[in-house]
């Protein structure tokens, strides 16, 4: 249905986490990292190891990312 409709991603807290913040007056910036495909889209089942596997394998990739942003937040400051 997501596809249909044109989303290339589907998060599943990222929505109702950013709702709740908002609701308590902080600033949201929204950051996902996506690990594995959907249900369904992959003819292999899924598998939580696989996405334990590229989250070590992405870690030191994605912190220096967001280490950036927030280093680049701060200078705008």
């Amino acid at each position: 249905m997501a596809r249909i409709l044109g989303a290339d991603a589907v998060g599943m807290s990222t929505v109702p986490e950013t709702i709740l913040a908002r609701h308590a007056g902080l600033k949201v910036l929204g950051i996902s990292f996506i690990s594995n495909m959907a249900a369904g889209i992959e003819k292999t089942p899924l598998d939580g190891d696989d996405v334990i596997r590229v989250a070590k394998e992405s870690g030191a990739r994605f912190t220096a990312l967001v280490s950036e942003i927030i280093k680049k937040i701060g200078e705008k400051q």
